[in-house]
């Protein structure tokens, strides 16, 4: 017997065209008052990573059950960026041009038992993957990365988050080049590039809406759970 499950896919915007999802990656602490707030000193040291699994993602958002195991569910409003070309152990300028559009996205997250996981010296699997904790806007094309432009969050329309993306300590291309010195990347790959401070907890019945100049809002309802 064959088995078949559905592509992981995010529309693109304006067009009749799905974008397949083959892996999400995510920058941690890309935003040096971000990194303060979990208790980090922001500096150039390298960037870090960690993945979400493709069936995490919820394109164009909606309502989100609050997510199981977890009292402490907080919200992470960042610039998606999709390639669309295969990159590898490239310089920044040759990253420039495996960029294929960018989006909003939020990686929700499991804060306790992500803390949970870190004192231990654990992986944070359990506290950023998993199910509907990555809603995404469809994607717009460009042919250059974003480097600037506000970037906010509000829940029941008061502002939580609010920074600009010229304020990461690794830009969009340095990220790209930098991953693509360990990884093969390729149309398929989604990189969610960190946050700006403001970080915090969320319930059922709150109404996030997130905002990246030039990319319009992603609107999420945290409902009840499943």
């Amino acid at each position: 017997m064959l088995f078949t499950l559905p592509q992981p896919a995010v529309p693109v915007a304006g067009e009749d065209t799905l974008y397949p999802v083959r892996r999400v990656f995510c920058v941690g602490r890309n935003y040096a008052g971000h990194a303060r707030e979990m208790g980090s000193d922001p500096n150039r040291e390298p960037p870090f990573y960690f993945t979400k699994a493709a069936d995490t993602l919820v394109p164009g958002g909606g309502a989100i059950p609050y997510p199981p195991a977890t009292a402490n569910l907080h919200h992470e409003v960042e610039l998606v960026v999709a390639l669309g070309a295969s990159v590898f152990q490239a310089t920044p300028e040759q990253a420039t041009k495996a960029v294929f559009g960018h989006a909003i996205g939020l990686d929700m997250t499991r804060r306790d038992l992500q803390f949970a996981a870190r004192d231990k010296g654990r992986p944070w699997d359990l506290g950023k993957s998993f199910e509907f904790s990555a809603p995404i806007t469809p994607l717009i094309r460009s042919a250059q990365p974003i480097v600037s432009g506000a970037i906010t969050l509000t829940v029941n329309g008061e502002i939580r988050q609010r920074g600009d993306i010229s304020d990461m300590i690794w830009s969009v291309p340095e990220v790209i080049a930098h991953l693509s010195q360990y990884y093969h990347l390729s149309l398929g790959d989604l990189i969610y590039t960190g946050t700006p401070e403001g970080v915090g907890p969320v319930r059922p019945g709150d109404q996030l809406v997130g905002r990246i100049d030039g990319l319009g809002e992603l609107a999420v309802t945290i409902v009840n759970p499943a």
